[in-house]
């Protein structure tokens, strides 16, 4: 083998009757060398915490997700996938992976259009206390979710909560309301709220999007004669296609990883009618000590969201971007 560098004189090294000729590194050599060990240096500290904390705990949790375990002692009793076909034919974990496909629906056809016409409203209008609004708008989402169940579980209270204030006003009798012990509304108590806390995220994400679509677009669109509405979905929406690609994504996944507002408001009830994945994993998982069945649980949670965002990579962002 033979390295040669112009404008350097070669040593010669005998290592079993092969002659090596070494060359020193030039200034390109080395200015590559110490690029790559600085991004090593810079990246190797948070890829070591990525792997300590997700990947390691990830793949722990599908090795426990295999036997029946009470979290202590060996793991000896062998499942396989015993926990996950036990998991499928559980009744509480369809309602619980129903309510999650609700909210996934629901949020899709209320919530983000909701964000899309406030986003309109406080970001094309010129008028005195459109970034009070937006302040207003966001700020549920910057309290803490545990925070907000607790604050909408007294706002739901029977005997004083604003429902019950409310059909005071308006008929003779006094009833009390408890929305979130009605089986058939307490899910529907709970999805308001979060709608609430997140439409002011999704706002602030499509006004960021409205911002660099330049306003003569829609001028001129409005001088050709289109409408407002017309003007909004063949210019506006169009225009912040990957806005809004963005803003569906964190939608559908962070439904599925619904927690602190539901546990908050109920914890799953009543008779598990606000179930979701993730309050049937600590209801069923941490409460009864059955690790096992928990982190099977937590891996068919894990595999819900990572083929859903291959897919959504693959034919939502790739087609996007051609």
């Amino acid at each position: 083998m033979t390295w040669v560098s112009p404008g350097h004189i070669p040593s010669t090294v005998e290592d079993e009757g092969r002659h090596y000729i070494m060359k020193p590194l030039t200034a390109k050599g080395k200015a590559s060398f110490q690029k790559h060990a600085t991004i090593l240096f810079l990246v190797a500290p948070a890829f070591i915490l990525f792997t300590t904390f997700v990947v390691l705990p990830v793949l722990q949790s599908g090795y426990y997700s295999l036997f029946q375990w009470k979290g202590l002692g060996p793991l000896n009793n062998f499942q396989g996938v015993g926990n996950f076909i036990r998991a499928f034919k559980d009744r509480i974990f369809r309602i619980a992976l129903y309510n999650n496909v609700k909210i996934v629906i629901f949020s899709l056809i209320i919530q983000l259009p909701l964000a899309f016409s406030f986003a309109l409203l406080v970001a094309r209008k010129k008028y005195t206390g459109s970034v009070f609004f937006r302040g207003l708008y966001f700020f549920p989402y910057v309290m803490a979710e545990i925070v907000i169940g607790i604050i909408w579980r007294f706002i739901y209270h029977p005997q004083h909560g604003l429902p019950t204030l409310f059909s005071q006003w308006f008929t003779a009798d006094k009833m009390e309301i408890g929305l979130l012990g009605d089986t058939n509304l307490a899910f529907w108590a709970i999805f308001i709220v979060v709608c609430w806390k997140y439409i002011g995220f999704h706002m602030i994400l499509y006004i960021a999007g409205l911002q660099g679509v330049p306003e003569e677009l829609e001028d001129a669109a409005v001088i050709d004669g289109a409408s407002k509405v017309q003007v909004v979905f063949h210019i506006i929406i169009p225009s912040i296609r990957n806005t809004i690609i963005i803003s569906v994504f964190l939608c559908i996944v962070g439904s599925f990883n619904l927690f602190d507002i539901v546990w908050a408001m109920g914890q799953g009830g009543p008779v598990h009618s606000t179930e979701t994945l993730v309050t049937y994993l600590y209801n069923f998982g941490f409460k009864r000590f059955a690790f096992g069945y928990g982190s099977a649980i937590a891996v068919i949670i894990f595999l819900i969201c990572l083929v859903f965002n291959l897919f959504y990579q693959k034919y939502i962002v790739g087609e996007a971007q051609k």
